[in-house]
């Protein structure tokens, strides 16, 4: 870390405000950091994690435990219910307005997950519209598509908005649909919603990460854990207050496979089997999110016995540098 405040692994811009950032795979000890860095350093915990935000949905989350958040107030867990719509804009409205009055309070806000969309959303500074899914618009252009083919839209697309049917598969029907979909709610191209303002933090990244085989290991270790506190009995409760098999937050990885198993698709055995696949599949996509030659994240070995030390050392030294700035 240089003298004036400003190393690989933070932001190099002038800051107003100062974060702490704790990315990562899912199993690699992020809560356990982040609770030990924010009781340390008079710290908050705003949650990046597009599952926690439910309520009701605790085992299958991995949500921090009732007596971690005792001790360390978290922020934008529990903000929706299964049946809302939660939309990346409707994060990053909860989580500026987290960062905000932590910031008010004087107190040091630790943004913490490894949903690497939220991250860099906040981090990079995203404008990002706030359009829900238009559900008739999606059929009509879905119909559309069916009849004229996919190439039909991707050229409507291109009139409106080159720049974005430059940067979208044709055949990607999903995306194409959305970038018309935002510019018939906003009545601006989709890459205009695309472009990075930087806010003006200093922000400090730090990175767990763990060999592949030994993260394997502690996923499916959760896994199992899951199951033995109840995680199907909480898919059954959700099922009883009367939330569908088919909502997206019933669709995450662990809801999914239960309720598969409950409906009798699969045996208890095939549908823990297939949770543990499907999140080593997830670890795969969140380390394209978080990649290990990023210059912004600093890593710190999740096997490593003094890495709540290192990253306390770093934490203090970058804030001692910023007070002198």
């Amino acid at each position: 870390m240089s003298r004036d405040g400003t190393n690989a692994g933070a932001t190099q811009i002038k800051p107003t405000k100062r974060l702490i950032a704790i990315v990562g795979p899912t199993a690699a000890g992020k809560t356990s950091l982040a609770s030990a860095l924010a009781q340390r350093f008079g710290g908050e915990i705003v949650g990046a994690d597009s599952r926690q935000v439910y309520r009701y949905m605790d085992i299958g989350t991995a949500k921090p435990l009732a007596e971690e958040r005792r001790q360390v107030p978290h922020h934008v867990i529990d903000v929706a219910d299964p049946d809302e719509t939660f939309s990346l804009g409707r994060y990053v409205e909860l989580a500026q307005a987290a960062l905000a009055d932590i910031w008010s309070r004087g107190k040091q806000p630790l943004l913490v997950g490894g949903t690497g969309q939220y991250v860099w959303a906040l981090l990079e500074g995203w404008r990002v519209p706030q359009v829900p899914p238009q559900t008739d618009l999606r059929h009509r252009l879905e119909k559309q598509a069916a009849l004229e083919g996919r190439e039909a839209l991707h050229e409507k697309l291109r009139r409106i908005d080159p720049q974005s049917a430059n940067s979208i598969d044709p055949r990607n029907l999903r995306r194409v649909i959305r970038a018309l979909e935002v510019y018939e709610a906003t009545g601006k191209p989709f890459s205009f919603w695309r472009i990075r303002e930087h806010p003006p933090l200093q922000t400090l990244i730090l990175g767990l990460q763990l060999p592949r085989e030994e993260l394997h290991w502690r996923i499916d270790e959760r896994v199992d854990d899951m199951i033995t506190q109840g995680l199907v009995q909480e898919v059954e409760r959700l099922l009883a207050l009367g939330y569908s098999p088919e909502l997206p937050s019933m669709q995450g990885i662990g809801y999914k496979e239960v309720c598969q198993y409950l409906l009798g698709e699969m045996d208890l055995a095939t549908a823990v089997q297939r949770i543990k696949t499907e999140t080593h599949r997830l670890v795969r996509h969140q380390n394209n999110w978080f990649k290990q030659v990023d210059p912004r994240i600093y890593w710190v070995s999740s096997t490593d016995e003094g890495k709540h030390e290192r990253a306390s050392l770093m934490v203090e030294e970058f804030l001692e540098v910023l007070a002198k700035t």
